[in-house]
């Protein structure tokens, strides 16, 4: 038995609406099925998600604030007006910084651009750079990515004789700045239809109305930001990404192409993978481990030479960031643990100097590990105050629960599932009194699992690559358009060894029905000690197209599994008692048949296990691990021993005999035949005597001879009288079996193949079969009883 890490929540059983969507739209059974498990129950509704055609954009100036923001750029450009463009150091905010200045460029404009340093300066804009920008004759301010909460520094701002016009996407606050121009959709009385732009969008947005006309040259930036910024991958953004992945395919921009060589991207067709796994963490690397500017200059490279350097800096700090992240979720996982923040109903974890700039992975981090909202702090010392990155889970509000919390917060921003925040070290405490009083009132235990959404329930005859080419037209996946979730049950593993450098990830292969398929699963190498071959399992994960040596095939990246009945593990083959006993796991319930094995094994078990005499229990064991540590003296025996192991999870099959066994012996029917003539032709003498010249003659051992004499006995073939042997013969023919002995050594035989020299196939359904018959028994008796 293995139990999910996950709750599963399958989603509701489709009907037959599939097939109108798959012949009318000439799609696979597999992209019609998802398609009606995601609720797209017409071909209206289907093709209208399918359809990411451009012309679908939403006029620019339905954006509130547009058309006087476009209005007041003209003129600054017009007058030769000096501009800043204030960005943001993460992925999103730098290629917004990018559009903007690329954009100002081809306008015609005198501009500089600026982005805040995260250690130095903070989030958003900031008075002194307010001040300098004045101070350097800039007269209007754009931001990109940010500003939205920068109440005081847009009141700097004005003060100085500078216009700001805002473009953002963030959660607006309740009171806004007083800027020359808004623009965000999320801004309250904004008409714009669609309200989940990245900042990137919005700037692309800005680029539309200010030239006139779509300016398609900017998707590749525009889908670096989005897929990088996590919004989700509906409506505009959607299009915007499916086109841009194509320009980022064929860009011939040099800042581009060197990311994707430092990348490692070879593929001839740009995946939202590749930006969202590989040249978004880089872009954002640089914001998060010093300045953000080597990822402008990249993006803004005009040659290759200058563009390489740049992709080599970012990709250095990319992997310094990543053992910084390593190091720090390892501190916060110790600390979540010895100060049992885990039992918090939001944890709040930090210390002083922890990078503020990977703080964010960390709280991530955690969130994969606990399944709890997260708030990780890095604390300064000497200014007695913390700058924190929160991450949520589904059911929690991240934006909204720290609202309420404004007086005990310095600065804060976000939306519902991650946020940053400033706050005193004093009001830590506080913060976590007042979060955990917040969620407890809003989640149930439950929440605090993780949960698997599933899409679909399919079998592994269904996937072929060319069902997965076809569930491509559901792309780009993302947030809100996630890839689909499968459910493949009750599938064979065949084989699974662990695999990478530290053995952490696990390799699995997989049988249905003669279908076959492979499985990897990252980071869950563990599970390899806990399963085996043959067991008949579940697994949920996505499935793709593996592409090795021009060879493709179906691949399942495994996020969670299930073997919902007990494994049984073959140990038969380990020699030496004590190393199979050590060898078991922590916890194991040693289960002996015979008295001898209780003694030789009774000093040799680790402190946590137990060990039980056969015909002593009464009860059933409670312990996950069972052992069957030597052989039963009949498979009566072993059943009745089994009735006791219904909550068994994992069991052991040891089966240890230092004895020979009994397919070893003698005692075939010819030898019956041949022991029989020749006690008939010497008709009484010595057994001594007789034993040496069998196993002279025949090679037959002493315990072969005793064997057969006590079969003859019990016939009445033979008379014993101390050590003569007298042969009496008989008229009646007589059968094997009706001696007591000769039948139990058939039992005994019969139980050596069930348990020693069967396959493992066998002996799993020979244990397994009595398992579940027994508990089968267990629950008519108990609908019995409950009818009663």
């Amino acid at each position: 038995m293995l139990k999910s890490k996950m709750n599963w929540k399958t989603a509701s059983s489709i009907n037959e609406e599939w097939k109108v969507l798959q012949k009318k739209m000439n799609l696979s059974p597999l992209a019609a099925k998802v398609l009606s498990a995601r609720g797209f129950s017409s071909v209206e509704e289907a093709s209208s998600f399918l359809d990411t055609s451009m012309s679908r954009l939403h006029d620019p100036f339905l954006l509130d604030g547009m058309e006087r923001a476009v209005s007041r750029i003209k003129q600054a450009i017009e007058d030769k007006e000096k501009i800043l463009i204030f960005g943001d150091y993460d992925a999103d905010g730098v290629s917004s910084t990018t559009l903007m200045v690329l954009l100002l460029k081809e306008a015609g404009a005198v501009f500089g651009w600026y982005i805040p340093n995260r250690f130095t300066e903070g989030y958003g804009p900031n008075v002194p750079a307010v001040e300098q920008a004045a101070a350097d004759g800039a007269s209007l301010m754009i931001t990109v990515d940010t500003g939205i909460s920068a109440k005081n520094e847009v009141a700097a701002a004005n003060a100085l004789g500078m216009d700001v016009i805002i473009t953002d996407h963030h959660e607006p606050p309740p009171e806004l700045p007083e800027a020359y121009a808004i623009i965000n959709p999320k801004k309250p009385g904004c008409p714009y239809p669609f309200k989940e732009l990245a900042g990137v969008g919005v700037a692309f947005k800005v680029a539309h109305a200010l030239l006139g006309e779509m300016p398609e040259h900017y998707l590749d930036l525009v889908t670096l930001g989005t897929i990088s910024d996590l919004v989700p991958l509906i409506g505009e953004n959607r299009s915007m990404v499916k086109k841009g992945l194509h320009s980022l395919t064929s860009s011939t921009r040099p800042g581009i192409s060197a990311l994707k060589k430092v990348c490692g991207i070879e593929a001839e067709t740009m995946q939202e993978d590749h930006v969202g796994f590989t040249m978004g963490p880089r872009l954002n690397a640089a914001g998060r481990m010093d300045s953000a500017d080597p990822a402008v200059h990249l993006l803004l490279s005009e040659n290759g030479e200058e563009a390489a350097e740049w992709a080599e800096r970012i990709d250095t700090l990319n992997q310094s960031r990543k053992n910084i992240v390593k190091e720090l979720t390892e501190t916060a996982v110790k600390q979540v643990e010895d100060k049992r923040y885990y039992e918090n109903e939001v944890i709040i974890t930090g210390g002083e100097g922890w990078n503020e700039g990977v703080i964010g992975i960390v709280a991530s981090r955690l969130v994969e590990t606990y399944h709890h909202p997260v708030i990780v702090l890095s604390i300064n010392a000497e200014t007695k105050t913390a700058k924190g990155s929160a991450r949520s889970i589904e059911g929690f509000n991240m934006f909204e629960h720290l609202s309420r919390q404004r007086p005990l917060l310095e600065k804060f921003g976000g939306h519902e599932m991650a946020a940053g925040l400033s706050m005193n070290v004093e009001n830590i405490e506080s913060l976590r009194t007042e979060l955990c009083r917040q969620a407890a009132s809003v989640l149930d235990p439950s929440a605090y699992v993780a949960s698997a959404s599933i899409d679909l329930q399919v079998p592994l005859s269904d996937i072929t690559v060319s069902a997965l080419e076809d569930l491509s037209t559901l792309a780009p996946f993302g947030m809100a358009n996630p890839k689909p979730v499968f459910l493949l049950e009750d599938v064979e593993i065949t084989a699974f060894k662990k695999i990478g450098s530290d053995k952490t990830h696990l390799k699995l292969s997989l049988e249905q029905a003669g279908s076959r398929l492979d499985g990897i699963a990252f980071q869950k190498g563990h599970l390899a000690d806990q399963m085996t071959v043959t067991a008949n399992a579940s697994f949920i994960g996505q499935l793709s197209i593996n592409e090795w040596n021009n060879f493709r095939k179906p691949q399942l990246m495994m996020h969670d599994m299930a073997i919902t009945t007990c494994q049984i593990h073959d140990k038969r083959q380990q020699k030496g008692l004590k190393q199979m006993i050590q060898a078991l796991p922590a916890g194991t319930a040693a289960v002996v048949f015979q008295d001898q094995t209780k003694a030789l094994i009774a000093d040799e078990l680790p402190d946590d296990a137990n060990l039980y005499m056969a015909r002593d229990l009464a009860e059933p064991l409670e312990e996950k691990y069972t052992a069957f540590i030597d052989i039963p003296a009949s498979l009566e025996e072993l059943n009745q021993a089994l009735h006791f192991c219904r909550q068994t999870e994992h069991m052991y099959a040891c089966f240890f005999t230092e004895e020979e066994t009994y397919f070893q012996h003698g005692g075939t029917r010819e030898h019956f035949k041949w022991f029989y003539s020749f006690l008939n032709k010497y008709q009484s003498f010595n057994m001594d005597t007789l034993k040496q010249k069998l196993i002279q003659q025949k090679g037959w051992k002493a315990a072969d001879i005793d064997f057969m004499t006590d079969v003859f006995t019990e016939l009445g073939f033979v008379r014993m009288d101390g050590s003569m042997i007298e042969f009496l013969g008989s008229n009646e023919k007589k059968p094997l079996t009706e001696s007591v002995s000769y039948r139990r050594r058939d039992q005994l035989k019969q139980m050596e193949q069930d348990l020693l020299f069967s396959t493992y196939r066998q002996l799993k359904d020979r244990l397994l079969g009595e398992l579940l018959l027994d508990k089968q028994d267990n629950e008519q008796r108990e609908k019995v009883n409950h009818g009663l």
